[in-house]
């Protein structure tokens, strides 16, 4: 049996344990952890040094290699979102629904565990301590398997949960971690591994999720790319709309909230323009620019013009649909909300859009009429986040609408069961 069915198996075999735990056992689990991550806070960071010199060496781009870095501080945020977790109100045995019916029968909807979760991951070791924290605090036993470029920050994140599963009475075998995977067959077994996996979870980039949703054969919950857009309004101040998109495009460029793309009112295309054009080329962000942001481009004028024209190409299609993940933005002139709503329905990933206006009217018509799993009004796209919704952490982003949509914590792990009571009733 290969290694990611022989995990899946020892998983599923201790999963009714980990679901029937208490939720004082859980949360014990979850503080023994995050305090054993603070004491291996040293070997976390020689392990993740390991993987960051491979990256170099392998000319890993800069902002994947900011996703892969680990230093005290973020050590110290993973250990704070366990505890934030631990914190959280239980997600299982909430009663949904309840009932009598004519018979007599009372019948209860509760919550209770998924069983077993698998998340295939890319260079992010954050996310093996998030998964971990997630599952354990939703009663389920997980398969994890990190992409190869953090595989020594995440065993090293892994041996820390699993001592604190053991400390706190539960067995260990509930967080597993498939490290072989010679030319991607232990994927192709997870994505195979029907009646062991009950769901599983791709966090990475597009064709990562792609492989996933077209290759798995357990029920898998697709986490999207973000081509994120902000939607600069006629009615919008100048000063804020700069500051939300430096903020969404620039605050950190390789991340799926990160902004991409930039829909402007052509009403305020040429006031507005060349102050935003300067912004971006300052901090070194090449635009993608449509026809119309190309010609105010060549009338701004001062210091910032040779600035910005170095900083300004032209777009083809392929740009209204690209997550850059990189110092880099496309920009578009449009006639008005609806066309910033179409637009972004046609070529968004229905992860987070933005509008930037005063007008109440054009708020609530984006709000209501862009389909993505968070839409702002007047906000930063990098908000869209697990912990900072309140979560905790986040197992990751969905995209799609069954059976979880957006930023996912410990009760989007959870599946519902009917409960009912009787007195020896037939039909």
């Amino acid at each position: 049996m290969s290694e990611a069915r022989t995990k899946a198996t020892r998983a599923k075999s201790v999963a009714p344990v980990i679901g029937r735990a208490s939720r004082q056992v859980r949360e014990r689990a979850l503080v023994l952890a995050a305090s054993n991550i603070r004491e291996h806070s040293d070997k976390i960071v020689a392990a993740n040094a390991l993987d960051l010199d491979r990256a170099r060496e392998a000319g890993m781009s800069l902002p994947l290699q900011d996703r892969l870095m680990l230093d005290s501080a973020r050590i110290e945020a993973i250990a704070q979102s366990l505890e934030d977790i631990a914190g959280q109100e239980d997600p299982l045995g909430r009663v949904l629904s309840g009932s009598t019916i004519s018979c007599g029968l009372r019948i209860e909807q509760v919550t209770v565990p998924i069983g077993v979760v698998a998340m295939i991951y890319e260079a992010r070791p954050n996310v093996t301590a998030d998964a971990f924290g997630l599952c354990v605090r939703s009663g389920n036993a997980c398969v994890l398997k990190g992409g190869s470029a953090a595989r020594e920050s995440c065993l090293a994140i892994v041996d820390a949960c699993r001592a604190a599963l053991e400390e706190a009475g539960l067995p260990v075998d509930a967080l597993q971690y498939v490290d072989d995977d010679a030319e991607h067959t232990q994927t192709a077994e997870l994505l195979g591994a029907t009646g062991l996996v009950d769901v599983l979870i791709p966090r990475g980039g597009a064709s990562l999720i792609r492989a996933c949703v077209e290759g798995a054969k357990v029920p898998v919950i697709e986490t999207g790319t973000g081509n994120c857009h902000i939607y600069v309004h006629s009615s919008a101040d100048l000063a804020k709309a700069c500051a939300i998109l430096m903020n969404a495009k620039t605050q950190r460029v390789g991340v799926c909230n990160a902004a991409e793309s930039l829909l402007i009112d052509r009403a305020v295309a040429r006031d507005y323009l060349p102050a935003i054009l300067s912004d971006l080329a300052s901090a070194d962000v090449l635009v993608h620019a449509d026809a119309e942001t190309l010609s105010v481009a060549e009338l701004v004028e001062g210091e910032s013009r040779a600035l910005v024209a170095s900083h300004v190409v032209e777009a083809n299609d392929g740009d209204w649909g690209r997550e850059y993940l990189a110092l880099e933005i496309s920009v578009r002139v449009v006639s008005d909300v609806d066309e910033a709503i179409a637009h972004i329905n046609r070529y968004g990933t229905g992860h987070s859009e933005a509008i930037v206006a005063d007008s109440y009217e054009a708020c609530e018509k984006f709000l209501s009429g862009v389909d993505a799993a968070v839409v702002y009004a007047n906000a930063s796209t990098r908000f869209t986040d697990g912990g900072v919704f309140g979560l905790g952490a986040e197992i990751g982003i969905s995209t799609q609408k069954l059976h979880a949509r957006g930023p996912m914590g410990a009760s989007a792990l959870t599946t519902t069961k009917f409960l009912a009571r009787g007195e020896g009733q037939t039909r």
